[in-house]
């Protein structure tokens, strides 16, 4: 397998479907960040590591030389720390509710507009 650890961890997030955007959230750092990580060839080991809690992934697999599955057995059953990249929050909801609303008004104003012209 190829080394290239940014690679390799970019690659399990888009297999899983994971969401860059609230992984990065959740890493608590920006996505241009976490685009850099997938660039780079070579990545602190506990960043992997914060990147597989989050992912629920055991990264032990594509990198044995750097972890073991324990390390990452401990970190998964110590509870409830992190939360899927995939799924949305409430305020997610909110906002999508929010811009749907404002767009079917601003496409009424458009009709309305259309009618008097």
């Amino acid at each position: 397998m190829n080394n290239h650890q940014g690679q390799i961890i970019e690659y399990v997030v888009r297999k899983n479907s994971f969401n860059v955007s609230n992984l990065a959230l959740q890493l608590g750092i920006n996505r241009r960040t976490l685009y850099n990580y997938f660039g780079s060839p070579s990545i602190k080991p506990s960043v992997i590591l914060q990147i597989g809690g989050i992912l629920r992934h055991d990264f032990s697999k594509e990198f044995p030389n750097m972890f073991t599955n324990e390390e990452f057995q401990k970190m998964l059953n110590s509870g409830p720390k992190f939360n899927l990249g995939i799924q949305e929050s409430v305020e997610d909801d909110f906002y999508k509710e929010k811009y749907l609303s404002l767009l079917e008004e601003y496409n009424e104003l458009l009709t309305d507009l259309v009618s008097y012209a």
